[in-house]
C-alpha cells in the first residue's frame, strides 16, 4: 500500500465491518456495516457513504478507488448501517459487493450533498432506476406524514425491484428499456396532474435521464430550482459517477 492511501486510510477514513451480506435480487445486494461511529452520527435522510473499495489495489487509479452508495438505513442505537447496491453498471463498485463478504474490514467517509430529504413542498414525485430505489426509498420514509408522494421507478427487468426495509412498496414500478425517455415524461405528465400544492420532483440514476427530465421539468414544465432535484448515480459510458 502506498504512502498516499496509508494517509487516506489513517487521517481521512473510518473504519466499518461488513456483518451481513443478502442477494435482495438479481441484480442487487444489500449490504449492512458495523462501527461504533454510527451511533454518534447527525444524519440526514440522503447521506451518502463514500467507500474505500479499492485501497491496497495498485491497479486501481485513485479516482476509482473510492465510490458513492446512499445511505438506505441506519440503526443509531445499534450501530448498523445498510446500502442497497445495484450491480447492473458492471462498474469496479459492482465488482467489489460480488466479492465482498461478512467479515471484511471497510473504509469510509461521510458525503452530504444536497439531494437530502426536503419538507417544504406538499406533493413529491420521485424518479429513477434500480440505481436509485434505495435513496429514494428512504427520502419517502423520512417525509413527513401526511405528504403526497408518487414514484416512478424503471428497470429493463421488473423482478429486479426489492421492497423498502419495511417491506412497503410505496412507489409504482415499470419495467422499460434504458434510457426511457419518451415513456418516462408520458407517465410524469400522468403524475404530475394529479399532485396538488407546491410541487417537488427527485430525480435519480442514469446520468441521461437525469439531464433529459431536469430539462423537461424546468423548461416545458416551467419548475423552478427549487422543486426540481436531480442526482446522476451513474453513467452508461463511464460504468460508474464516482
Amino acid at each position: 500500500m502506498g504512502i498516499i492511501e496509508n494517509i487516506i486510510k489513517k487521517v481521512v477514513l473510518q473504519e466499518a465491518l461488513i456483518v451481513d451480506k443478502t442477494k435482495l435480487s438479481e441484480a442487487v445486494y444489500k449490504i449492512r456495516l458495523k462501527s461504533d461511529t454510527f451511533t454518534k452520527v447527525d444524519f440526514v435522510p440522503g447521506y451518502f457513504l463514500r467507500l474505500g473499495i479499492g485501497i491496497g489495489k495498485e491497479d486501481l487509479s485513485m479516482k476509482d478507488k473510492i465510490r458513492s452508495y446512499s445511505v438506505w438505513d441506519l440503526n443509531i442505537q445499534e450501530g448498523f448501517l445498510d446500502l442497497a447496491i445495484a450491480t447492473h453498471s458492471k462498474g469496479i463498485g459492482a465488482q467489489w459487493v460480488e466479492k465482498s463478504q461478512p467479515g471484511d474490514q471497510v473504509y469510509f467517509k461521510w458525503k452530504k450533498g444536497k439531494f437530502l430529504v426536503d419538507h417544504s413542498a406538499d406533493s413529491y414525485l420521485m424518479v429513477g432506476d434500480l440505481s436509485a430505489l434505495s435513496h429514494l426509498y428512504v427520502i419517502q420514509r423520512n417525509l413527513e406524514k401526511g405528504k403526497q408522494i408518487e414514484g416512478i421507478i424503471y428497470s429493463s427487468n421488473k423482478k429486479e425491484m426489492f421492497s423498502d426495509t419495511d417491506k412497503s412498496k410505496p412507489f409504482g414500478f415499470y419495467e422499460m428499456p434504458l434510457n426511457p425517455q419518451k415513456e418516462i415524461i408520458a407517465l410524469i405528465k400522468e403524475k404530475v396532474e394529479k399532485m396538488e400544492g407546491k410541487k417537488m420532483v427527485y430525480i435519480a440514476g442514469d446520468s441521461r435521464i437525469c439531464v433529459q427530465l431536469n430539462n423537461f421539468f424546468r423548461k416545458e414544465l416551467g419548475w423552478d430550482s427549487n422543486q426540481v432535484k436531480t442526482k446522476p448515480f451513474w453513467n452508461p459510458k463511464k460504468k460508474g459517477l464516482e
